[in-house]
């Protein structure tokens, strides 16, 4: 019995596109500053909850940084709790 190749189409090959790239690496930032609240709005939803890693696009490093600076600006009254 002769088995055919099967070839996956090109459909499934571009599925994967490429990761997003941590806006805060593309600049080159070192610290993060709670006493910008535009810049933390965007990494929190409508609740106030932060937005994961995935969802927002940061690297682990700056995930982490951003967690600390909107939990400054939360107790700072920068941006609300809810």
């Amino acid at each position: 019995m002769i088995r055919k190749k099967r070839f996956r189409s090109n459909v499934n090959k571009n599925r994967f596109s490429e990761k997003k790239k941590c806006r805060f690496c593309l600049e080159k930032l070192d610290v993060l500053d709670y006493r910008d609240p535009q810049q933390l709005h965007k990494m929190t939803n409508s609740q106030g909850k932060l937005f994961s890693r995935r969802r927002s696009g940061n690297c682990a490093k700056h995930q982490r940084m951003a967690k600390v600076a909107v939990k400054r600006a939360r107790f700072m009254a920068l941006i609300p709790y809810i």
